[in-house]
């Protein structure tokens, strides 16, 4: 079960549908973007073991769908492009507190991004147009529910303290009221997370 605490409205969907185009280009970002993420928690992180498999295998199947995407684009003539952020997951991450907490925090930040790209997912893939691009998204949207459970189960295993799961619960909480919160100022632009 995802732990969003908004759903999205209908005109993110129209948006979206009316500029397939930079949805498309913004998604091979975010593919890339979560590809670098896995392997930088790596980096922060080499002692915790815990993260070794999962976030390599998380890796390589980003990379996977980033390379998905870009021939979805290529496919449909679309040139992939930088794209003005709009501040969703800069306003995320600036919610990560410092150590003893912050791969509690950086975890769960991934988990609620992989959550909101999973129920968006499952929009396009029932209300998109074209059949090929409901099946792809229909495909994404499945990776995206398994990652979201991964980084949760990865931030409940931290520690061995049987309290500690509520924690991270309570954390996942606060942290997807936020989002919600986010969601509501970042800039309406045609991007999986606006």
């Amino acid at each position: 079960m995802l732990c969003l605490q908004s759903r999205t409205q209908d005109t993110w969907l129209q948006r979206a549908i009316e500029q397939t185009e930079e949805i498309l280009i913004d998604h091979a970002h975010c593919e890339r973007k979560a590809a670098t993420n896995a392997l930088n928690l790596l980096a922060r992180y080499p002692q915790v073991v815990a993260l070794h498999a999962p976030m390599l295998a998380l890796a390589r199947e980003e990379l996977e769908h980033f390379e998905l995407v870009l021939q979805l684009m290529q496919a449909r003539n679309i040139t992939m492009h930088r794209q003005a952020p709009t501040g969703y997951q800069a306003k995320l991450f600036a919610l990560v507190r410092p150590e003893p907490d912050k791969l509690m925090d950086l975890l769960l930040v991934a988990a609620l991004i992989e959550a909101r790209s999973c129920e968006r997912f499952r929009l396009l893939s029932q209300h998109h147009p074209d059949p090929d691009l409901r099946n792809a998204f229909a495909g994404l949207l499945e990776s995206e529910a398994r990652h979201h459970g991964t980084f949760v189960r990865l931030a409940e295993q931290l520690q061995p303290d049987p309290g500690y799961r509520d924690q991270v619960r309570a954390r996942l909480h606060a942290l997807a009221e936020a989002e919600c919160q986010i969601l509501q100022e970042v800039l309406p632009l045609p991007r999986i997370h606006a």
